[in-house]
């Protein structure tokens, strides 16, 4: 099984957690791309979707969903998206395409997260993928500095400018052994938009898509 068709087959799976009538939560990335497509033929079982970036709106509305506002839409009954890592304890690495912060938020306010995943994904330990920070642009080489002293190699992600305006610092060389410790220490810099870590909110249900077959994990 290739990578894609894993990707599509855990995005399959998502669509069992859909809460008839209600409004859905709608993540940013190749995996929830499968997932976008797949809701379009079950767009009239929900009430329309929230979704974290303009990319997936795009294609939410391309398929005939109704996208809103998550200020009027208020809290979600279920927020399906992606990520570059997940552990066990199904904390996450997120960010790759640059719309963590609204991915952030959206969780946030949903009350169920499944994370959609192809086997690759899995990890022992957060930090291979380079860990995404969305900074105020002014604070980029302050916070530089103090990712430095945490260890990391923090990279500004060439000719990004994030939906909020603001520029991605790419962390490497990181080994995250408490991601909820470390996601309090980056949020707490000035200048600190949001970091890429989910471990304070971490997913509810991991979907993995494999060529052995599609399974479901629930926080160890």
């Amino acid at each position: 099984m290739s990578q894609d068709a894993a990707k599509r087959k855990a995005a399959e799976a998502a669509l069992a957690y859909l809460e008839p009538g209600e409004v859905l939560g709608v993540g940013t990335g190749s995996t929830v791309n499968h997932f976008i497509d797949l809701l379009a033929e079950r767009k009239n079982d929900i009430a329309g979707a929230v979704s974290s970036s303009e990319a997936s709106t795009a294609r939410l509305k391309k398929a005939g969903i109704t996208v809103l506002d998550l200020n009027s839409a208020g809290t979600l009954s279920v927020y399906v998206d992606g990520a570059d890592e997940a552990n066990k304890h199904l904390q996450l690495i997120k960010g790759g395409g640059g719309a963590l912060t609204r991915e952030k938020i959206v969780a946030a306010a949903s009350r169920k997260f499944v994370c959609i995943v192809d086997e690759s994904k899995l990890v022992g330990v957060l930090g291979k993928f380079p860990l995404p920070i969305e900074v105020i642009p002014m604070a980029r080489s302050y916070v530089a500095r103090e990712l430095v002293k945490l260890g990391g190699r923090p990279e500004l992600r060439a000719g990004f400018t994030t939906d909020n305006g603001n520029v991605i610092l790419d962390v490497h060389g990181l080994e995250i052994l408490n991601a909820v410790e470390l996601e309090s220490r980056i949020n707490g810099l000035a200048g600190v938009v949001c970091v890429g870590l989910f471990a304070q909110r971490p997913a509810d249900v991991l979907i993995v898509g494999a060529a052995s077959g599609t399974r479901i994990q629930t926080a160890a």
